[in-house]
């Protein structure tokens, strides 16, 4: 199968810290289009126009989580197919087995290394 370019990615992160750092390591060092929204509700409303390539979301988000926020962009036609990675700090084998379950491509631990964030998202891309 042919993967599309990875061009565009909507990540939603509430903590402002992981949102600079992941600037840095998807932006600016992967060179990736970034959107990044603070809360869920502010994925939601920017989802349409930004037509995101991949989904990353934090589980843990204050209001509507990762898992919840995922399910809502699911119900936008455009994004029904999106694929989509949850990043959390939970590492539990159980807990990783119940969000790969959501029908995300891959879950990425944190903390991360932001030196190579980039190269682990294109390398879950280029496995879908």
């Amino acid at each position: 199968m042919n993967t599309p370019t990875l061009h565009k990615i909507l990540y939603v992160e509430d903590e402002p810290d992981i949102q600079t750092i992941a600037r840095l390591a998807l932006q600016e060092v992967g060179g990736f289009d970034l959107c990044l929204c603070s809360n869920g509700a502010e994925a939601l409303a920017l989802a349409d126009d930004y037509r995101p390539d991949l989904l990353i979301l934090d589980v843990m988000l204050p209001g509507m989580d990762g898992p919840a926020t995922l399910a809502e962009l699911r119900k936008k036609p455009a994004l029904a197919t999106t694929p989509a990675l949850f990043m959390t700090a939970k590492v539990q084998p159980q807990e990783l087995e119940q969000l790969r379950a959501q029908g995300v491509v891959g879950v990425i631990t944190k903390p991360f290394d932001p030196m190579t964030l980039a190269g682990t998202v294109r390398d879950i891309w280029h496995k879908i």
